[in-house]
Formats: C-alpha cells, structure tokens, sequence
C-alpha cells in the first residue's frame, strides 16, 4: 500500500497551501512546514472570461497587438517646447495618469500644479496660484491623451521642452519632458525658488542646446541604447545609470562642436552627468510610443498604458480604445529617506510605469539585481519578479534580453486575462513622493495595481 501511495504515510508531509491562511496558520501551529501560496480566485465571473477567451478574434488580436509593440523602433529625432509640439496654450496643463480635478488631486500632484504655474508667471505666489487652481482657472489633461507620459506627478506646462520620440516601423510619435534630477523637483510636487529656476533654466538653456545636438546628431535608435542598458545592469525604470552614460556618450561630441557658447555646453554635461536618470524620460517616451502602436486592435487583451495620478491608477487595453479602467492607487512597498515613513507617503504616481508596460523596469529587474538597493528586498527578489511577469505576458522581447536568465527575453505585453486568470498583478517598481504638496521625494519601492481594473477591463471586453 505504501508503495502504491508513494510513501505519503510514512514521510513527513510537505504541505502547500492556496487561498484563505487558516489552514497554514493550524499547521504552523503544529509545527508542521507550509509553504503558503499567495492566490486568490479571479476577479471576474468565469462567464466573462469564457466569453473573451472565445472571440474567435482574440488570439489573432493579441498576437498582432504584441508584435506591433514589440517591432515598433523608436528614435530621438528632436526636442521642442511642448507649446510647439503638442500645441499647449497658456493656461493648459498635462499630468500624470488618468485624467483628475483638482479637488481630488493628491499632495504631489497639486504642489506639482503650483509649481507650474509660477513658472509660466500665472501666479506670484503659491497662495495665488492654489486659489487659481482651485477656481478652475486652468485646463487639466492626461499626458496620455496627447501621445505624451510624464514621470511623476508628470506636469507639463507649454513652456516645459520635450523629448520628440518617433516609431519608424509604425510611424507614431510620442514626447515625454526632461528629467530634472532627485530631491527637490517639480515631479515630485516641489515648487520652491530652487525648482522655479532650474525649470528656467531647462527653458533657456538645457532644452535649446539638447535641441541643438540632437539635430546635429540625427535619430537616435533609443531601443538599441535600452537593449545595451539592460546588459550593464540597468532595469530602465528607476535605475538609469548606465543608459544615461550610453546617451551622453552617443551625444558628446555633437554637443561639444553645436552653436552654443562653451559655458553652455558644459553646464549642461555637468547637469546630465550628475543625473543618472537622465534616461528615464527619452526612454519612457520610448516605451510609450511601442505601447501606442499596439493599439485599437479589436479582440485583444493586451495593456497599452498604465498610469497614476497619486489618487487613481488607471489602465488602457488595445481591444477597448480610449477608455481607462480604474482604482484605488496604492502606497509603494520600500525603502525611505532619511526619517520618512508610511505615513508620510502619497499613493503611487507617474506615468512611468509605461516602461513595465512595455516590457523593461519591474518587468527586467533580472537585469540590474542592484536595483534592491534602492526599492528593498534582495536580490533573489528582482529574480522572482522578472520570472512570476511571463505568466501574465504574451511575449517576450527579442530586443531587451536578460543575461542573468540565459539572455531570455523580458517579459512583454501584458495580459489583462492572464492577469485575472492567475491573479498575479504586474510589478512595478518606483520613486516615492510626500503627500504633503512641496516634500519632494522621500522613498522608492514596489508597487501593484489594483486587482479590479483587470476584471473590470475583461467585463468592457466581453460585452463589446
């Protein structure tokens, strides 16, 4: 019998448990090892799923929405004030995430507006500016509805430059503004004097002699300085490092011999150099543009944007158009700065977690094991991470490889089904703000979605 049973009564058990923790918490007790699995059922009745699974135009769909992201070739071919390139008046301004007022506008977002507003001298005062805001006196937008992404709080104000990101395989464009550095910036809700000038002085020198080397330079193929990046440690979400040495190096001696003065030139090398995220944005911009080629593509179940505002995080799938599909966003899981704590942090923010949509960041934390230095965890952790996305992806990237995993492909195009299927959400890893307007940063961490967009962009897909 025992035989037959392959020694189960007379070896010591090895249970696994999934779903409610009483029965782990019973043999624990018992001293008995548990391996707890962290499941719960889908979000959504199986009737629905059964319905999009079975559009006879799913598969198809997906496979065509994934590949268009996965083959689109991204390239810097400029950098404009947004007022030129997406047609910004006074008075308007983009944020991250999607679309919000103001009287649900978190911490960071609403520092971020009041910064913005100084800079644009549509208030003299901070006091002046919130008053304005909160009359109504400006338009608010989602970068996402202008083919555009903003770390953070993602402010863009008409005067703000950006980076012009072109898809020569699919024909979109994509923008995204320049990276300001760490601590006290306007991404991160921060409006002091410090912030005010460093966004003129990105105005009137960082954007026009970026401007100036770019052209000179010609496009740029930024998916082949990521795929690099991801070689030498970089995940391209919250460590940027070696994409930003690959960038300036690519850019140095078209910056060098560009009409600027010399004093020009090297404030702005010394700027770059000093700021390893540098990247973030060109490559964010990057990804958004991958993204967007994968859209409107009826049947499919691919995400082709996530996004946060500090208030909702908010997601858009190809087969559902324009329509975004929201919760609650959470509070990172991380590490803090200095004596900051929980409850000195503002829900997630920022439209850059459109790098895990396209495949990189949380997605290739694989790549850069240091990365746990900055978000928590060790580094079996970033391993896991990577490894749990390809059973909610449909592909994986030719482009972007893993050395440490045999050179495998990230994980690449997420899945709202398989998400709901397996109730395994997407990571992300990320910077954290202070709730309080005008903090700054205070952390970075690990991050989720809400369990209910999924399910609730299934429901969109199987009633049509």
């Amino acid at each position: 019998m025992s035989d037959r049973l392959h020694g189960l009564l007379t070896r010591e058990p090895r249970v696994v448990t999934a779903g409610a923790s009483v029965l782990a918490e019973a043999l624990t007790r018992q001293a008995v090892p548990v391996q707890e699995v962290d499941w719960r059922p889908p979000a959504t009745s199986a009737a629905e799923l059964a319905v999009v699974l079975g559009d006879p135009r799913h598969a198809t769909a997906n496979t065509t929405a994934v590949q268009r992201m996965l083959t689109a070739r991204p390239h810097l071919v400029d950098v404009r004030p947004a007022g030129e390139v997406l047609g910004l008046e006074r008075g308007t301004f983009l944020h991250a995430g999607p679309p919000i007022t103001w009287e649900r506008a978190s911490g960071p977002m609403r520092g971020a507006l009041i910064g913005a507003m100084l800079f644009e001298d549509l208030a003299d005062t901070p006091e002046q500016a919130e008053k304005l805001l909160a009359a109504g006196g400006v338009r608010l937008d989602s970068c996402h509805h202008h083919h555009a992404v903003g770390p953070m709080a993602g402010v863009v104000s008409p005067s703000m430059w950006m980076f012009v990101v072109r898809d020569f395989e699919h024909g979109g464009t994509a923008y995204c503004s320049l990276n300001e550095g760490l601590g006290k910036v306007l991404r991160y809700g921060a409006y002091g004097p410090e912030v005010i000038e460093r966004l003129r002085w990105m105005s009137a020198v960082l954007g026009p002699v970026m401007q100036a080397a770019v052209l000179r330079h010609g496009p740029m193929d930024l998916k082949a300085v990521m795929a690099q990046a991801l070689q030498m440690g970089d995940e391209l979400h919250n460590r940027n490092r070696a994409a930003t040495s690959l960038f300036l190096r690519e850019l140095a001696s078209d910056l060098v011999e560009c009409e600027a003065s010399q004093s020009d030139i090297a404030e702005v090398l010394r700027f770059v150099n000093g700021n390893d995220h540098f990247f973030l944005n060109p490559g964010m911009a990057a990804c958004k543009v991958s993204a967007d080629s994968a859209r409107d593509v009826p049947g499919s179940s691919l995400v082709v944007a996530m996004a946060r505002n500090g208030t909702d995080f908010g997601i858009q799938v190809s087969g559902t158009g324009d329509r975004w599909f929201t919760g609650p966003a959470g509070v990172p899981d991380g590490l803090y700065l200095g004596a900051f704590g929980p409850d000195d942090a503002n829900p997630d923010i920022g439209d850059s977690a459109i790098t895990e949509t396209a495949g990189v960041g949380g997605f290739a934390m694989a790549s850069a094991p240091a990365i746990v230095r900055f978000v928590g965890g060790e580094v079996p952790d970033a391993l896991a991470a990577t490894r749990r996305m390809y059973e909610i992806t449909l592909a994986e990237s030719s482009a972007f490889q893993v050395p440490i995993l045999s050179f495998r492909g990230t994980p690449s195009g997420i899945d709202v089904t398989k998400v709901v299927r397996t109730g395994i959400l997407p990571v992300i890893n990320t910077g954290m703000a202070g709730k309080v307007p005008g903090t700054g940063q205070i952390g970075a961490g690990l991050v989720s979605p809400p369990a209910n967009i999924f399910a609730d962009a299934v429901q969109a897909l199987a009633t049509g």
